[in-house]
């Protein structure tokens, strides 16, 4: 009788087994890897929404990377290795707050608005809308200090953002203005201040819509109506 020839077991291209291959690539592949990326994620927003809540009642200054994490449920080395310092997670709750409110997107649909007045009324629409996301992240920004040249940049910047693309919307407008585009601008900015909408939306009881049509009628009385 012949012996038995043992036949070898199927490959893998790159020379496992398709048995065993397959099994080290469930265990050391991309799921694993997506897993804790996710996991990373969740606790990120988790530390960014106990933060937010905190600056919001406690004020950032009075607020510490002891208490987030206490807030959190996570360990204060978590917070560190996550963001480093409170002045990361303040910026963090900006950008997540402009990404949910779709900012960014909004503001170039008020700027591809063909008709003047509606534009304006849409810079406008666009103004009360980022509010009134999350105004709470608006007046913490207005607050936040922690006397480091740092934390003043940070706000110096966030601001300056925001400054940036409401002078753009009036600057689109320019050649129908009935006012200098400087004083222009300025109007704008100086109706967007915080307290405007503190006092009518928050403390009034407007609704952001009304304070938007509002704000357009002022606008457009000011701006292009000789």
């Amino acid at each position: 009788m012949p012996p038995r020839v043992k036949t070898p077991p199927d490959r893998s291209p790159d020379g496992d087994d398709a048995a065993g291959g397959a099994g080290r690539g469930a265990a050391t592949g991309h799921p694993r890897s997506t897993w804790r990326a996710q996991q990373a994620s969740v606790t990120r927003d988790r530390i960014a929404d106990a933060a937010r809540g905190l600056f919001a009642s406690r004020g950032y200054g009075s607020t510490s990377i002891d208490s987030i994490a206490a807030e959190a449920g996570v360990a204060v080395r978590t917070v560190y290795a996550t963001f480093g310092n409170k002045r990361e997670i303040l910026s963090h709750i900006c950008g997540a707050w402009l990404d949910r409110a779709g900012a960014r997107e909004a503001a170039r649909d008020v700027l591809a608005e063909p008709d003047t007045a509606q534009r304006l009324h849409r810079a406008a629409r666009w103004l009360t809308h980022l509010y009134s996301a999350g105004f709470d992240v608006v007046e913490i920004l207005e607050s936040a200090t922690d006397d480091s040249p740092e934390t003043r940049e940070l706000l110096r910047a966030k601001l300056a953002g925001r400054d940036h693309v409401m002078d753009e919307m009036i600057a689109s407008i320019a050649p129908d203005l009935t006012v200098p585009l400087a004083e222009a601008q300025a109007m704008f900015r100086g109706l967007a201040a915080p307290p405007l909408y503190r006092e009518l939306v928050v403390v009034g009881g407007w609704s952001p819509d009304r304070l938007a049509d509002w704000l357009a009628d002022v606008l457009h009385a000011h701006l292009l109506v000789r």
